[in-house]
């Protein structure tokens, strides 16, 4: 029994001396991704096993975390920031290049970013229960004409959402110098603002809310994970916004061989293959297989479209406004 005990201690000993050689590849991450359903436990486990490292996330607000820390940032990769947040982010001169092959991609719109990888992506929509909402709007314009009382909104609040942020841009890509008009519309059709994506989501799903401000591809997880067929993204003629979660690697990477090979990773086919049912959005690499049979049931819009980085920030601050001036945040 004593040998046994002296073993066992000995094994757990072994173990941990094991783990303390490897090297720690540290990733910020958003909340929802290092989440049990999130995508991060697949990526982590798949990275591990190939690396001969301990790649470890912290979850949190990401560039604001990144932002605050500055050059003393214990991380050696950024992933989950978006494309309305880069000029912010490339101008902290905290990333590297991630020297990846571009022409691979199979996204809707050409990337050349150098800095900047996207690994994901989908298209901002309002997404609505059919059972509960049997007439939705055909239209961004019918959405705004619609009496005050047709349905209620969640939406997530452009300060501390990225989704939050990507539809003020929608809506001033629409309207432009009218999108201050646009808001007034439909401020009174939105029950709440969140702070978060999930939050407004909960409320959705709790049949509290009868359309909520999500993705295009959202209703892919009630078809496949739960086999609930009444989830829909309302398609609008105007358009929809494009939305790109992405990756970098920062200079101060103590590890920067093993920030590289993680990289590498996102474009590799188990990183891809894996995005749609572990993230609920479109792999920017699309192969045979890659995407289950509930995505192909999607209705995709006929025009995707984004700011660039530049032209995203200098309409922040202004589209901010509009929006405050019509929900008195």
């Amino acid at each position: 029994m004593k040998k046994t005990l002296m073993l066992a201690g000995c094994l757990v000993a072994a173990n941990a001396a094991f783990a303390a050689d490897k090297p720690v590849l540290t990733v910020y991450a958003p909340d929802y991704f290092t989440s049990e359903w999130g995508p991060g436990p697949a990526i982590e486990a798949g990275f591990e096993a190939q690396c001969g490292c301990d790649l470890r996330f912290v979850a949190g607000d990401v560039l604001p975390r990144l932002l605050l820390e500055g050059a003393t940032t214990e991380a050696d990769v950024a992933i989950g920031l978006n494309t309305d947040v880069t000029a912010r982010a490339r101008a902290s001169g905290l990333f590297a290049p991630h020297g990846e092959d571009l022409s691979r991609l199979t996204m809707p719109v050409t990337w050349e970013d150098e800095t900047f990888l996207p690994f994901d992506w989908s298209e901002v929509a309002f997404v609505y229960d059919r059972t509960r909402l049997a007439n939705p709007p055909q239209s961004f314009a019918e959405l705004l004409d619609a009496p005050a009382d047709a349905f209620k909104i969640a939406i997530q609040d452009p300060r501390a959402s990225t989704s939050g942020l990507a539809l003020l841009l929608w809506v001033k890509h629409i309207y432009g110098d009218k999108a201050g008009e646009a808001w007034a519309k439909l401020a009174p059709k939105v029950l709440t603002v969140t702070q978060d994506w999930s939050q407004s989501y909960g409320l959705f799903t709790d049949g509290e809310a009868d359309m909520v401000l999500s993705f295009t591809t959202s209703p892919a997880y009630h078809l496949i994970a739960e086999g609930d067929d009444t989830k829909a993204a309302a398609i609008f003629p105007e358009g929809h916004y494009f939305y790109a979660e992405l990756a970098a690697q920062l200079k101060g990477s103590k590890h920067p061989e093993l920030a590289q090979a993680f990289m590498d990773y996102i474009l590799s086919d188990a990183f891809q293959g894996m995005i749609a049912t572990a993230n609920w959005s479109y792999p920017v690499i699309e192969k045979p297989g890659f995407l289950p049979e509930g995505f192909a049931a999607l209705p995709r819009p006929q025009t995707s479209y984004f700011y660039p980085e530049a032209e995203a920030e200098a309409l922040r601050g202004p589209a901010v406004e509009e929006w405050r001036a019509n929900f008195g945040k």
